[in-house]
């Protein structure tokens, strides 16, 4: 890679030398603002302070200019993070982007002291009252409609409007909607084949037609996706662990009309999609020990590991399609010391491209023995102990070295299952899980406003609904950025 991804929030100002990024600044940032929204769950992006590094933005200029000024540069990174705080501090009360409030009020407020367009807005609700609707606040009619058009794709009729509204109280009105709910998450419209949970599912597969196999086969079938379609819709229904999408060592097998002469779907409903668990599928041949959800697919190995020696494709993919952190985006980069190493001879540990791989390679040295198209038939899309020595030997000199062992979030693992396990028990697991149905059914990422409710939304995920999606949503329902028109 040749892109610039720098680790930090804040690069130091160096007179006369390219910039360095900083690997210890997330955590010093959030150290100091541990409540800013951006640091709940996750870390800050390097364009908190960067329109593209080195180029710095109104609140990174700001913060270059009172950093020590007078210390030669480059700062060593323990002389930057014992005088960042105190650079942060400096600027609080400025208003580095221009929009009338001071930089203390926008971190904690979850909004950008860098974008004058970007600021906590006092007054959503000015204007006149709204004749149908309860305008910025919570409102049944409101929900009930919303609700049915959301999860089960056909407004109410007048007839069904009345009758909720004739409830009379809203105990029952909350009743009413919870069991309606529940009613359009069992429907095709929601969880069946193309339906809306496989939509969300999308930019996590990444589908391509003509490499399908199995049903609806395309020109080159290598394999079948809809296998992990099925464990996604599975995961995210019928109070399932949602961290089964990677952890899970067995498979799903989807029941509709399509699918009711296969085995595994005896005795299940009719007219209805559901989905089982099966110990195996036709084209999935990782065996039991090595399997970690949609992690190890034969479609994840096929697709996005490929003839590759190191896979850092496969490990991106997944760090963004479930964890919601894009490393092209300087998302979610947790530098490793003396990292990258540069096994497979990429060029990545030039300047450009140091600060990025440090996190990617280790984050990708536990995909060492998954194999995707190398070998023969008989080897694709299993796990192939000493894959590297078999399939790649010699191609570098450093080739065989890569370890299995590397680090996710900046913690140690030995295996990728160990990998999923992490990943599935963090905060941006549940960040992402929350966010995507907020993105759905709300119509846009979190704004700073709803920040308390997004923040209390996705912690119950784990505390109140032990990892269960369908209670989430039960809570995504009664807030007001669902419910307020």
């Amino acid at each position: 890679m040749k892109t610039l991804i720098p680790f930090s929030v804040c690069c130091a100002l160096l007179v006369g030398a390219p910039a360095l990024a900083k690997p210890p600044a997330p955590g010093v940032f959030c150290a100091k603002y541990p409540t800013a929204s951006v640091c709940i769950g996750g870390q800050p992006a390097c364009t908190y302070c960067h329109v593209a590094a080195p180029q710095r933005n109104a609140y990174g200029a700001a913060l270059e200019a009172v950093l020590v000024p007078t210390a030669p540069r480059p700062l060593s990174d323990g002389d930057f993070a014992n005088a960042l705080p105190a650079a942060l501090a400096a600027v609080e009360l400025a208003d580095t982007d221009g929009d009338a409030v001071n930089n203390l009020t926008e971190i904690t407020r979850g909004t950008s002291p860098s974008d004058p367009r970007s600021f906590p807005n006092d007054i959503p609700c000015a204007g006149n009252n709204n004749p149908q609707f309860k305008v910025c606040q919570y409102d049944f009619r409101y929900v009930y409609k919303k609700l049915l058009l959301d999860f089960c794709g056909a407004s109410p009729t007048y007839a069904q409007v009345q009758t909720f509204l004739a409830l009379g109280t809203d105990d029952l009105r909350r009743t009413f909607l919870d069991s309606e709910l529940d009613r359009c998450m069992a429907t095709d419209f929601w969880r069946g084949k193309n339906g809306i949970l496989w939509r969300l599912a999308h930019p996590k597969v990444r589908p391509v037609g003509s490499l399908k196999a199995g049903e609806d086969q395309g020109q080159i079938p290598l394999a079948d996706y809809y296998d992990d379609y099925a464990m996604y819709a599975w995961s995210q229904t019928d109070d399932h662990d949602a961290r089964d999408v990677l952890t899970a060592n067995f498979y799903v097998q989807r029941c509709d009309a399509l699918t009711m002469n296969v085995a595994a779907c005896a005795g299940a409903p009719a007219g209805i999609t559901s989905y089982r668990q099966v110990p195996s599928l036709p084209v999935q041949g990782v065996d039991v020990a090595h399997r970690a959800g949609n992690i190890t697919t034969a479609w994840t190995l096929v697709y996005f590991v490929m003839f590759t020696a190191l896979p850092r494709n496969a490990a991106s993919q997944m760090y963004r399609g479930y964890l919601g952190l894009d490393i092209a985006k300087q998302e979610g980069l947790y530098s490793v010391p003396n990292e990258p190493v540069d096994y497979d001879a990429k060029g990545v540990q030039q300047q450009a491209c140091a600060a990025c791989h440090a996190t990617l390679d280790p984050l990708s040295y536990p995909f060492r023995n998954f194999n995707g198209l190398s070998g023969g038939q008989n080897q694709f899309a299993r796990y192939v102990p000493n894959r590297i020595e078999t399939f790649f030997n010699n191609q570098t000199p450093m080739i065989n070295q890569i370890p299995e062992s590397g680090a996710i979030f900046g913690q140690p693992v030995t295996s990728l299952a160990q990998w999923a396990q992490v990943a599935a028990n963090s905060d941006q697991f549940l960040v992402a899980t929350t966010t995507d149905y907020w993105k759905l059914l709300i119509g846009h990422p979190p704004r700073p406003e709803e920040n308390t409710e997004f923040v209390n939304t996705w912690r119950a995920l784990k505390n109140t609904h032990n990892y269960r999606v369908r209670g989430m949503l039960h809570d995504l329902i009664r807030t007001e950025a669902y419910g307020a028109p």
